[in-house]
């Protein structure tokens, strides 16, 4: 099965959930596309190329280098890591999708292979008419950032307090990792455009009504963080474990739950970002309290007394 738009293989199709062999061919997708994104900053950093956002990276062209290959092994290696990256994240232009290439805005005018379904302020979500798979497109702000992640400072009524703001390249493909790890609605990153746009595409799910209480229909394997350890400006923020890393994830609200044809919910979007084992290392109580709930996800906030005791 290809993809109508990119000519490459995919494994989505409309309302139809992949085989559980497919889903974790995509989750080694988003694990190795990230993994090249490392790839690919660690050997530009060696031919002295420093960039002042990720977006430079994510949108190198495959010869951006070529001329220059010859001039020793490091940049023969940045040659390859950019030729990984792009077979991982290829280039693709608006115009592949339907959309009007004379136009100041091409996704606000009509397109006759994809409609219009949603979006809000990251991205802007169509249902192609050819299968009705989701397509998201991200659309960059700020000129270099893109997507939301959490940020951390310190806290008056709790330890720390985390702040949704503007994203990365690197942190919103690990927002579709952990997506897709969750259960969530089965996600695929397609491409990137020029314009630094990233495509996304997703199963096909009904929403649910806005408002509706998330709060005891969360995914398995999230856990409640204690009040007194952090604070969160987003929905229900909640830890998650995933490759021996400790996630915060967050903005868990009906809105970015859909429900597929069987009837399950799955999750199509939240906020997120590595927990900040840097800023809690003089932590002894924060330190136990991950350590134990790594192993008992229901370990309570202190070894020594449960938590409706504090």
């Amino acid at each position: 099965m290809h993809d109508t738009f990119t000519g490459k293989p995919t494994r989505i199709r409309g309302r139809s959930h992949p085989p559980v062999r497919d889903r974790a061919a995509l989750q080694d997708d988003h694990e190795r596309r990230l993994a090249a994104l490392a790839g690919l900053g660690a050997a530009a950093e060696k031919c002295g190329l420093r960039a002042d956002s990720d977006r430079d990276l994510v949108l190198l062209a495959e010869d951006e280098v070529s001329l220059l290959e010859s001039a020793g092994a490091e940049w023969a290696a940045l040659g390859d890591a950019i030729r990984v990256w792009r077979a991982l994240l290829p280039l693709r232009r608006l115009e592949d999708f339907g959309f009007a290439a004379d136009v100041e805005n091409p996704l606000e005018e009509s397109n006759a292979l994809l409609r219009r379904v949603g979006g809000g302020v990251e991205a802007w979500a169509f249902a192609a008419e050819a299968d009705g798979s989701v397509y998201k497109f991200y659309l960059p702000r700020e000129e270099k950032k893109i997507g939301s992640a959490f940020g951390f400072r310190g806290g008056h009524e709790s330890r720390l307090l985390a702040e949704a703001g503007l994203g990365t390249y690197g942190a919103l493909l690990e927002k579709l990792l952990l997506i897709h790890a969750l259960g969530g609605m089965a996600t695929e990153v397609v491409a990137a455009t020029p314009e630094g746009i990233i495509v996304a595409k997703q199963t096909l799910g009904e929403p649910l009504p806005q408002g509706d209480d998330m709060s005891t229909r969360l995914p398995e394997g999230l856990i409640e963080i204690p009040s007194r350890f952090l604070r969160a400006n987003r929905d229900h923020p909640r830890l998650f474990f995933l490759g021996g890393r400790a996630w915060l994830v967050g903005d868990l609200h009906a809105r970015n739950f859909v429900r597929a044809p069987e009837g399950s919910l799955h999750l199509i979007d939240l906020v997120a970002a590595p927990w900040p084992m840097e800023a809690t290392a003089g932590d002894p109580l924060i330190l136990d309290w991950l350590a134990r709930v790594r192993e008992d996800p229901r370990a309570s906030a202190l070894s020594s007394s449960p938590d409706d005791e504090l």
